[in-house]
């Protein structure tokens, strides 16, 4: 029997590899195999039918439809409560931004302790904590009350957001802020290699363009361009807390409540990107993402409730 490769399939099918690659995983191409790090296709495999369904006007991939409603279904109910006071809204986000800055600094190694970040945000120095610290947890904040302000003008998503976004996150660094990377880069531990530094304008204008034109739900877009982004790894430093303030972006843009990645679940947070760059599987990140929605949700309509 002779074979294509997965690119080879993608192209006389009209879709992307990365979907070629999913069905194989899947076992929805009849005789196709893995080789090492490629899928083979037979040459006379027949293109499967689209598994996917859609969702109002987004396209929800089958796999992750219960899952995604789910969560729609959680949304539709807060949207239908009355709202928070202005007070219970303020509360809460401050509580929010504050937890959020820990957890996002502290995965990339921050020493702040959640006490410590809450007492830099009100303005006060923590003695024997390094100065790195102390800004790294204001440009943080600052950087997600930018992303506020950009969803509350209704601002559209263009390289020129990613840059400030990062800009704020790097405000120690003034000479590397908003640049990307002129050196090659390793992640350590980390299955995928960043593309080398003159790739990384190209591919961040397709992958902003990408995220504009994505009639993909919003949970499972927001999703896939965080691990996209990270793989990328577009600046010398700073893209795990810019990637995280990117995903709640394109989530608040949406509708949905930013979400916290914790300190605790850096292990599994890790795992979805090694899931999507050794096997091509993005149902961690998507099932991560979705989760962390949902307890968003459920905190605010036991709010409610209450």
């Amino acid at each position: 029997m002779e074979y294509m490769t997965a690119l080879e399939a993608a192209e006389k099918w009209g879709i992307s590899d990365r979907r070629v690659r999913i069905l194989c995983q899947q076992g929805r191409i009849a005789g196709a195999y893995k080789d090492g790090r490629s899928y083979l296709v037979p040459m006379d495999a027949v293109k499967p039918a689209d598994g996917r369904t859609k969702s109002a006007a987004y396209i929800v991939p089958q796999e992750y439809a219960k899952m995604i409603a789910a969560v729609d279904a959680k949304k539709a109910a807060l949207d239908s409560r009355r709202p928070l006071t202005v007070g219970e809204v303020q509360r809460l986000r401050e509580e929010f931004l504050t937890d959020y800055t820990y957890n996002s600094n502290a995965i990339e190694g921050n020493t702040l302790t959640l006490r410590e970040t809450a007492m830099v945000l009100e303005g006060v120095t923590i003695d024997k904590k390094p100065l790195k610290d102390h800004l790294e947890a204001i440009g943080h904040r600052d950087a997600f009350l930018y992303v506020e302000e950009l969803v509350k003008n209704k601002s559209p998503f263009t390289e020129k957001v990613i840059r400030d976004v990062h800009s704020l996150v790097l405000m120690d660094r003034p000479e590397d802020k908003g640049v990307y990377r002129r050196i090659p880069v390793t992640i350590s531990g980390a299955y995928v290699q960043p593309p080398q530094p003159y790739l990384v304008p190209k591919q961040m204008e397709d992958l902003a363009l990408e995220w504009k034109q994505s009639r993909m739900h919003p949970i499972y877009a927001a999703a896939l361009f965080h691990l996209k982004f990270e793989g990328v790894h577009p600046f010398i430093d700073g893209n795990g807390r810019t990637g995280r303030l990117l995903l709640n972006f394109s989530l608040m843009k949406n509708g949905y409540p930013p979400i916290n990645v914790k300190f605790t679940d850096r292990r599994t947070y890790y795992d979805c990107f090694e899931a999507y760059y050794r096997d091509g599987n993005a149902a961690p990140m998507v099932e991560l993402v979705a989760g962390y929605i949902s307890e968003r949700l459920e905190m605010y309509l036991r709010v409610l409730e209450g």
